[in-house]
């Protein structure tokens, strides 16, 4: 019998690089993913809150993926 393991390993998501946790859905930047939860928090994150500052040294570690010709 054939099995749809792709389908199956899609619904264990992938880690998010913001609170490194498994998420199933989200948003991909780049090579990064970013889960829904916390792609909401830095949407609602004021300037002035300290943790906004905590975002952005996470989100130093998305990377430009690499450009081959």
């Amino acid at each position: 019998m054939y099995s749809n393991r792709k389908g199956l390993d899609q619904l264990t998501g992938e880690t998010c690089i913001i609170c490194d946790k498994k998420k199933a859905t989200g948003i991909h930047l780049y090579t990064s993913f970013i889960c829904v939860e916390c792609e909401n928090d830095i949407k609602n994150t004021d300037t002035a809150d300290e943790k906004y500052q905590f975002y952005l040294n996470k989100l130093r570690r998305v990377k430009n993926p690499p450009l081959y010709s």
